[in-house]
C-alpha cells in the first residue's frame, strides 16, 4: 500500500466514523456550530481575529477641553456577574451607569463615554483600555456584589492596591513601552529604568486622587445611600490598572442581601446612587480645575 493511500485512509477514517455518529461541522456567516443528529446543539460568534473594538461615542460638550469621565457597565452578555434575589448583576450595573451618564450630561460641562450601552461582553483589559485610548480623565467600573454570608451589605469604593505598585509598574513599562504616553511624556523617549519610575510616581499620584475620590463618595453618600463598614478598600483590580488616570470600582451593594436587592431592584434606589455618583464627578472636576 503506498504513501498517498495510507494518508487518506489516516484522513477519511475518522471522518467516516464521526459522519457515522451523525455529528457534523459547519460554518457560514462567521458562526460555527456543532451539529448532533440534525440538531445544533451550539453556536457561537466567532469575533474578527486581532485587532482593537471601536470606541464609544463621547457625548456631551463638543469642547474637546471639556474633562472626559468613562463610565463601565460591569459583566454583560454571557457573562451575567452575581445574581440573587432574581436579579443579575450586569442588568443593574448597565441600569445605573445609564442613569448616570443621564444626570452628567444634563448638568452639562462634562464629557462622557460608556464602555458599553447595551447587552454586551467586553473583556476586562479592553475596558480600562477604552477609556485610556480615549484620553479619559477618569473611569468609574460600576458592579453589584454577591456574598455567601446574606449579612453583607451596603456599597463600597474600591481603588487599587498600593502594594506592589513598583511591580505593576514596572510590568506596565515593559509592555507599553516604546508606544505609550504617560502624563504627557512619551516613554519611547526614555531608558526602560526612568520609563518604570515614572510609570511607578504617576501610578502613585493617580491612587492618591483615586483615594480622594473614594473619600468623596463616602461623604455624599452619606444619608442617601447605605455603606459597608469598610466603604473604601483595596484591590488588584484588573480594571483599575492605569498609571495616569484615576480609576474607582463602586459596588452598589450586595445581591445576596434582603435590604440591599430590594433598594437595587427599585427605580428610586438606583437613581440614589446615581444621583450620588454624579454629584461626586462633578465635585471631583470641580477640584482638579482648581474651581
Amino acid at each position: 500500500m503506498n504513501r498517498r493511500v495510507i494518508l487518506a485512509l489516516i484522513v477519511a477514517i475518522p471522518l467516516g466514523l464521526l459522519a457515522g455518529a451523525g455529528l457534523g461541522y459547519w460554518q457560514s456567516g462567521g458562526e460555527t456550530s456543532v451539529r448532533d443528529r440534525g440538531e445544533p446543539i451550539v453556536r457561537l460568534k466567532l469575533p474578527e481575529a486581532g485587532g482593537e473594538i471601536g470606541l464609544p461615542p463621547i457625548q456631551g460638550p463638543a469642547d474637546s477641553s471639556r474633562p472626559l469621565v468613562v463610565i463601565d457597565a460591569g459583566h454583560g452578555a454571557g457573562d451575567p456577574g452575581a445574581s440573587g434575589h432574581g436579579l443579575r448583576e450586569k442588568t443593574i450595573t448597565l441600569a445605573i451607569a445609564l442613569a448616570v451618564r443621564e444626570r452628567l450630561l444634563e448638568g452639562g460641562g462634562i464629557r462622557v463615554a460608556m464602555t458599553r450601552d447595551d447587552d454586551s461582553y467586553l473583556v476586562l483589559e479592553e475596558r480600562a483600555n477604552i477609556a485610556r485610548r480615549l484620553g479619559a480623565d477618569l473611569f468609574v467600573s460600576i458592579h453589584a456584589d454577591s456574598a455567601e454570608n446574606d449579612a453583607a451589605t451596603g456599597a463600597t469604593a474600591y481603588v487599587l492596591s498600593e502594594e506592589g505598585s513598583s511591580e505593576q509598574a514596572e510590568a506596565f513599562a515593559a509592555r507599553e513601552n516604546r508606544s505609550v504616553t504617560v502624563n504627557g511624556v512619551e516613554l519611547s523617549e526614555q531608558e526602560d529604568t526612568i520609563n518604570a519610575i515614572l510609570v511607578d510616581l504617576s501610578q502613585r499620584d493617580t491612587e492618591s486622587r483615586s483615594r480622594a475620590l473614594a473619600e468623596l463618595i463616602v461623604r455624599e453618600a452619606e444619608g442617601k445611600v447605605p455603606m459597608r463598614r469598610r466603604a473604601i478598600q483595596s484591590a488588584n483590580f484588573i480594571v483599575l490598572h492605569s498609571p495616569d488616570m484615576p480609576s474607582l470600582l463602586f459596588e452598589a451593594g450586595y445581591l445576596s442581601n434582603d435590604a440591599d436587592a430590594a433598594r437595587l431592584a427599585t427605580e428610586e434606589g438606583r437613581a440614589a446612587i446615581a444621583d450620588m455618583l454624579a454629584r461626586t464627578i462633578r465635585i471631583h472636576f470641580a477640584r482638579q480645575s482648581g474651581g
